[in-house]
């Protein structure tokens, strides 16, 4: 069986978590299948992986017509394949016309979904109604749906009523546990400004709307003097996002010590060193399918608080592995808080109880590790999504 899996990111180009789960798949499904990676961006060494970029005719585009040019180049070359597999809708578009033109079955995996994402407006214009279309169409046409919680399944048939129930099941993210483990570099943690004898919360994350990044840095105002706030963020989805964080960040800085803000892309070893001296890792998001940035944190041994919304609540277990911190959304896509205020001061008192309590914290991150360990691995991930596609066969 040759399986073509279709990708907007894939080593090195990679930051989200919809490219640290592609890397992970398509190595646990190559130990028994014929896999080729079909990407975007600059051509890769790694063989049976084949990079596109855009039409030159489209360079300078809408990005989202940049992606649709990609996409039917990549589309060509699936001809021979035995099941196509697209992951985001940067590549669906590719997957769908592929499956039309080679008459082979089409997977999706669903990490995000458009219509629960209405501020890619403000980065993709008139693009973000392509983008729709495009998700929607592939999603209707697919021969099957993998959703990585059970949340995102609701999500997926909320949102697109006239889907067959069946043709969507659940197969969770997963984590490396030989790459994301413990590690201990004191002298690493003072050269980017993070003091290992004081108390710390730590985000990852891209600064974009999902991540609810602007509501921790309210929240930061609450937590007490002597805690840390550490931001791995990066990636801004648009400037405007960009400049309300640069001002939450400044205003955080003038009012308290210990606000650290690291703006690049950390190696995977330097991350783990950091969540691994977080008394907890918190994910704020108010829109995340599941989360793979706290099994990441879990794997390290750290406490987690999550909000209570998508699948965070199917990873982090309340009281066990971390706190969950609740969360009323509107139902307008946008996933804003309906009580924004309550949603900072309930943020701010659940991190609050977790870092003024390192035993607990120490107890919930070692239940967190356990948990990765026994419940997140990817052989047993690339051993369903196998299975899946047998069965289209």
């Amino acid at each position: 069986m040759r399986v073509d899996l279709l990708t907007r990111e894939y080593p090195p180009e990679v930051y989200g978590g919809a490219g640290v789960h592609v890397a992970e798949l398509v190595k646990s499904l190559r130990t028994e299948l014929s896999v080729t990676v079909r990407c975007f961006g600059e051509d890769r060494a790694e063989p049976d992986t084949v990079a596109y970029r855009p039409p030159t005719e489209l360079i300078g585009a809408n990005a989202a017509l940049t992606t649709l040019g990609t996409d039917l180049v990549m589309a060509q070359d699936v001809a021979g394949a035995d099941i196509v597999h697209s992951h985001t809708w940067y590549a669906n578009g590719a997957g769908h016309i592929a499956s039309l033109l080679h008459g082979v079955p089409h997977v999706i995996t669903a990490h995000s979904l458009e219509p629960l994402r209405p501020w890619k407006a403000e980065q993709l214009g008139g693009g973000y109604r392509v983008s729709s279309w495009v998700e929607q169409t592939a999603y209707e046409g697919a021969a099957a749906i993998v959703a990585v919680s059970d949340g995102m399944r609701r999500d997926i048939l909320r949102s697109y009523p006239h889907l067959d129930p069946q043709r969507v099941g659940v197969i969770y993210n997963g984590i490396d546990l030989s790459d994301w483990q413990p590690r201990e570099d004191d002298d690493f943690l003072r050269s980017v400004g993070i003091d290992p004898s004081r108390p710390s919360v730590v985000f990852v994350g891209r600064i974009t709307r999902q991540k609810g990044l602007p509501y921790l840095l309210r929240a930061a105002k609450l937590l007490p003097s002597d805690v840390q706030l550490v931001l791995c963020a990066g990636a801004p989805d648009t400037p405007e996002i960009l400049d309300e964080v640069k001002g939450l960040v400044a205003e955080l800085q003038a009012e308290r010590s210990g606000v650290v803000w690291i703006d690049r892309i950390l190696p995977r070893h330097e991350l783990c060193t950091v969540l691994t001296a977080a008394t907890t890792f918190v994910c704020p998001s108010v829109y995340e399918p599941l989360g793979i940035v706290n099994l990441e944190a879990m794997a390290c041994g750290v406490a987690v608080v999550g909000a209570g919304t998508g699948g965070i609540p199917e990873v982090v277990q309340d009281g066990v592995t971390g706190r969950i911190v609740p969360i009323d959304q509107a139902t307008d896509g946008t996933g804003t808080p309906l009580d924004p205020e309550r949603f900072v001061h309930d943020l701010a008192a659940v991190l609050t109880e977790v870092v003024s309590d390192p035993a607990q914290a120490a107890a919930y991150g070692a239940a967190g590790r356990r948990r990765a360990e026994t419940e997140f691995s990817w052989s047993s991930i690339g051993a369903q999504t196998a299975a899946l596609y047998r069965s289209l066969l």
